[in-house]
């Protein structure tokens, strides 16, 4: 078998057709493995049909839904280089993105057609020629084709691959919390790796029946998505995230495991839905995209769930370390060892590695590492470096080979000259039980540098600032302890639930008191 992506489907459809491959959580939709093959085969014979060339780009702006999975099997097969549209950004953002990549042809949900029409009307600023809306309640726009017609129109014989091993298969941007996002690279070969580095490390079960609740435009959703189909597990997809119908559909679905951000398993807790929820088939659920609270892991180990922690990136196609389920109550502050296929270090600025317990920067290599920045050369001679994928992110490993992730090397406090991550403020903070979640930025202090403030968003109107801040005394060296607070409604976050510090440094430009 060539090293096509899009033939994981196609093997999987051979070996287990009659077995469910995709649960639409907000549609009568359920898919067979063969079902699922056979849509995503018409699609990628309309598309060569239509003269998509290997290497074309062509962008995905939908909800989750089977129509977002049979695309990106279908363009796989054919070659065709996927580009998922992160759908919360506004008309000018995801111009950048159709221009940069280049773009030709754009599937879209019903429910941007307000934006795509916007798109549409701007000309030549995008190289979008072909734009196919997905049903809904709308009616297809004058310019544009009906999905379902174009797909259907085909035939649903297998197409020859036309792509494999360094070949292109997605270009995914990443947030771009600051400055514009850059696009990331991934080949045939690094998205079969991410897929393998993470069966091989994984306790995946035949017959599993996964829960997959972020975005499809993220790497968090996609690999994990594609890894099902290479074990044969069961994609529970949610359209959008719900707390409550999480916990309703781990009862109604069954389900084994499945991955969500630590907020969207805080919400869930705060619902208040294992309360009546029999959530006894699950094995365990992944955590990451943000540092995950201890009291959080104890919480859900307490309801007989295991909480993995799983550290990964966009650029390294999702895996870099995880926790197994055997130390994730005895160390719940680590993201575990590397995954299998890949390596992890901590080192200095030098480069050089650093000893047991030291801060150091985290990089990683593997074959599932992206080949590069889209159009940016020197991002890409700055990130990957001797082999090595560099993070950005703050951690430490012990003797063992544990990584205990601190924080984003831009969002450390120095605080009288002492380093302090706000995630390690941030976790004790979540075990108030007053507080519903906090996040930690660092404010000009003439005194000390950068002073702490915590942004809580308590249960209710009672808490006080007074209370938070006795609460972290004794827990915190001095140095590190919040020197402020302040109460908002909601901590403003990305899609892969990363809180977004710049919009809080925005909003609370200080200086500080202290």
């Amino acid at each position: 078998m060539r090293n096509n992506l899009g033939l994981l489907l196609t093997k999987r459809a051979f070996l287990n057709p009659d077995r469910e491959a995709y649960v639409d959580s907000h549609a009568d939709v359920r898919l067979t493995y063969r079902d699922l093959n056979a849509r995503s085969n018409r699609l990628a014979n309309a598309f060569r049909d239509a003269g998509v060339a290997p290497g074309e780009r062509v962008g995905l702006l939908v909800m989750n839904s089977a129509e977002f999975m049979e695309s990106f099997f279908a363009l796989a097969k054919i070659g065709a280089v996927v580009v998922p549209l992160n759908w919360r950004l506004v008309a000018d953002e995801l111009e950048f993105i159709l221009k940069d990549s280049g773009t030709r042809r754009l599937i879209y949900g019903d429910e941007f057609l307000d934006t795509v029409a916007e798109l549409h009307a701007r000309g030549d600023k995008t190289d979008v020629e072909q734009w196919l809306q997905v049903a809904g309640p709308k009616e297809t726009a004058y310019f544009a084709e009906a999905y379902e017609s174009f797909r259907d129109a085909a035939g649903d014989a297998e197409p020859d691959p036309a792509a494999s091993d360094d070949d292109m298969l997605y270009i995914m941007y990443t947030s771009g919390t600051t400055g514009l996002p850059k696009g990331v690279v991934h080949t045939h070969s690094s998205a079969i790796w991410g897929i393998l580095t993470i069966a091989a490390t994984v306790d995946y079960q035949d017959g599993d029946r996964y829960l997959a609740a972020l975005p499809m435009f993220h790497v968090g959703a996609l690999t994990p998505l594609a890894v099902n189909v290479y074990k044969g597990a069961t994609s529970v997809v949610m359209r959008a995230f719900d707390p409550n119908l999480a916990w309703q559909l781990i009862e109604r679905e069954k389900i084994n495991t499945g991955l969500m951000v630590p907020a969207m398993l805080n919400f869930m807790l705060q619902t208040g839905g294992h309360e009546r929820t029999d959530f006894s088939t699950v094995r365990w659920i992944m955590t990451g995209a943000a540092p995950v609270p201890v009291a959080l892991t104890r919480r859900y180990a307490d309801l007989g769930i295991g909480i993995l922690q799983v550290y990964g990136l966009t650029e390294s196609c999702g895996p870099a370390c995880v926790m197994d389920s055997e130390n994730a109550l005895a160390r719940p502050e680590s993201t575990g060892k590397a995954f299998f296929h890949t390596e992890v270090q901590v080192v200095r600025d030098d480069g050089t590695p650093c000893a047991p317990g030291e801060a150091g920067e985290v990089v990683v290599r593997g074959a599932h590492v992206m080949r590069e920045y889209w159009n940016r050369p020197d991002a890409t001679a700055e990130t990957l470096k001797n082999g090595w994928l560099h993070t950005g992110d703050v951690a430490v490993m012990d003797e063992a080979g544990f990584v205990a992730i601190q924080d984003r090397i831009k969002d450390m406090i120095i605080s009288g000259g002492e380093n302090v991550y706000p995630a390690e403020i941030e976790g004790v903070l979540s075990g108030h039980p007053q507080i519903v979640e906090a996040a930690v930025i660092g404010l000009p202090s003439e005194k000390w540098g950068e002073s702490p403030l915590a942004i809580v968003v308590p249960k209710d109107d009672a808490l006080t600032a007074a209370e938070v801040l006795d609460y972290c005394r004794g827990k915190l060296a001095g140095f590190k302890q919040p020197k402020a607070v302040e109460f908002v409604d909601e901590i403003p976050r990305n899609p892969s639930g990363k809180i977004l510090k710049r919009v809080l440094r925005e909003q609370f430009p200080g200086p500080a008191g202290v």
